[in-house]
């Protein structure tokens, strides 16, 4: 997120392109002030953008020394030639003079010359980090031994690179992503920071930073040489905590291997039950239960999901359809998904139907709807286009249970009674086979404890808008009962079942988490009520960070 002098200085989506997002000043102060520790400091800003932190910083030294001549103190790297200009253009109007190369910052050899680097690296995504820029920045970061794997977005080498610029003593003092501790391509990063740096501080924001950008950030501060077996961590409300920032304390986290920093954000206490109880051999992972996967991906839903009205229009035979659960989760409110369910959204006109003739099947009797998509540009499309035959979309399996993936309030599974497959809007589990009866019966309800939640919140990723996301991976890393636990508590369960299934439907979850809480984990994993509470006051504070978050940039109080 390469820093702006104006948020208006450049159209918002060219700059979006480009990874440059405007920086509040208070942020480029703070930052400053810490990286700034002698009058004689040789301070670097990479990608500098129009040079914010490079007037910030101009402005510490000017007030503890009368040398106007900075030009040997302040040098920034730019790539992009009319901000370079621009960011001279400041420097000189606010009387400092500097050094700015307009040059991409990869291409800069790395000489550990600088007492600190600072700046707001450009966040460019994978999906636009490509050719030779990735590879640039994959080859700087691997050069220090990071090996960043094709889903690494711009910033994560952009750390590595500019690490290599400061004396062994030095700074690093940077706005980066909330992906540094959440993110699993991010892990390299991380375990490069604890090797590389003797001490860590991440300051975290509960409200959003930049203006019309969805993403949540958090400011590195690392120095020294050596290494370090944790950091330390601030949670600020807003950027206005961090006038006040000396007059709080900091607290301390000691990471595990390469797993997420995401729990530094709950209180040890709590992180300290979390993982006691993981270790308890009555809880297990989805993957002990089943597998997840994708769903089917279809290139374009629009064209191949059809509704009953939609097969008549085009004389499409439903032989040559599969039942679906329409695109998205929210017809998914239940614990189950009923054949009576599904019927009831063919009468609605849903998209229950995904157009796949069998293999044998003459195409003739498609012509019409093959030649509307061809019409549409649908066998364009990438997925499309890449098939032997574009309109054949490959299937996965049916699936046993749904599971929500991306969701506002927490991933939920819900048995798949009605058989129908499902599209990549949802994962799908295979249950084991030896679990395949209870794991239908009771896991969508045993699965909303405060262990499961507090775990999808850890493991997970918090999106814009304060969605939930899982990876298939993640997800099979979630939290569950064992399979003895879960026949122990069987029973009650049922008995449980009507009342929580109707309060579900309702939308009252919170009433579902603490009666399965004092069910399964209270009663039968014999939680003691202070553990238990532990766990559900984690999961609030995670849940509340993100959900707030997300209520607060769509405009809501």
């Amino acid at each position: 997120m390469a820093t702006k002098n104006s948020p208006n200085s450049e159209a918002l989506n060219l700059r979006k392109a480009r990874g440059a997002f405007f920086t509040p000043r208070i942020l480029c102060d703070f930052i400053s002030l810490w990286a700034v520790r002698s009058r004689n400091d040789k301070i670097l800003e990479p990608s500098c953008g129009e040079a914010n932190f490079l007037l910030s910083v101009g402005s510490l030294l000017r007030s503890c020394s009368s040398k106007s001549d900075l030009s040997s103190q302040l040098f920034g790297v730019e790539i992009h030639q009319t901000s370079s200009l621009e960011a001279q253009r400041l420097l000189a109007d606010a009387g400092f003079q500097s050094t700015i190369v307009n040059k991409d910052f990869f291409d800069v050899p790395p000489q550990p010359i600088y007492d600190a680097v600072v700046g707001n690296p450009p966040f460019v995504r994978y999906q636009d980090f490509f050719g030779t820029a990735r590879t640039k920045g994959l080859q700087a970061a691997l050069a220090q031994g990071v090996r960043l794997n094709l889903l690494a977005n711009s910033w994560a080498a952009f750390v590595v690179h500019a690490a290599q610029f400061l004396k062994p003593e030095g700074r690093l003092g940077l706005v980066l992503p909330a992906e540094l501790l959440t993110v699993k391509y991010a892990a390299q990063v991380r375990r490069f920071l604890l090797n590389r740096f003797s001490s860590i501080k991440l300051v975290m924001f509960e409200e959003l930073v930049f203006p019309n950008v969805l993403e949540e950030v958090v400011l590195l501060l690392a120095e020294g040489s050596g290494s370090t077996s944790g950091f330390e961590l601030f949670q600020a409300r807003n950027v206005e905590d961090l006038r006040a920032i000396n007059t709080h304390s900091w607290s301390r986290y000691y990471p595990e291997g390469s797993d997420k920093w995401t729990p530094a954000l709950i209180p040890s206490e709590a992180l300290n039950v979390y993982r006691q109880v993981l270790d308890d051999k009555q809880v297990e992972t989805l993957l002990d239960w089943g597998e997840s996967s994708l769903g089917i991906v279809t290139g374009n839903n629009k064209y191949f999901t059809i509704s009953a009205k939609q097969l008549t229009q085009h004389h499409v035979s439903r032989e040559d359809c599969l039942a679906i659960s329409p695109p998205g989760s929210r017809h998914l409110r239940g614990l189950t998904f009923t054949a009576k369910a599904w019927n009831e959204l063919v009468a609605k006109d849903e998209s229950c139907y995904l157009f796949h003739p069998k293999p044998n099947a003459d195409s003739r009797t498609n012509d019409e709807y093959i030649k509307l998509g061809e019409s549409a540009g649908v066998h364009q499309g990438y997925k499309c286009r890449i098939r032997k035959t574009w309109w054949r979309v490959p299937i996965v399996p049916v699936p046993d249970l749904f599971l929500t993936y991306m969701d506002h309030t927490c991933p939920r599974l819900i048995t798949n009674e009605a058989r129908v497959h499902h599209l990549n809007s949802l994962y799908g589990v295979k249950l084991k086979k030896d679990r395949r009866v209870l794991g239908c019966d009771l896991l969508p309800l045993a699965s909303l404890n405060s262990l499961t939640l507090l775990g999808a919140e850890i493991i997970g990723r918090s999106y814009g808008g304060g969605i939930l996301k899982l990876e298939p991976t993640e997800a099979d890393r979630l939290p569950f009962p064992s399979k003895a636990l879960l026949e122990s508590a069987a029973e009650d369960l049922r008995v449980l079942r009507p009342q929580l299934a109707m309060a579900l439907r309702e939308g009252d979850i919170k009433k579902v988490i603490k009666a399965v809480d004092n069910t399964l984990l209270k009663k039968h994993l014999r939680l003691r009520p202070t553990e238990l509470e532990s766990l559900r006051t984690a999961r609030e504070i995670l849940f509340k960070r993100r959900t707030g978050r997300g209520r607060k940039s769509r405009g809501e109080n």
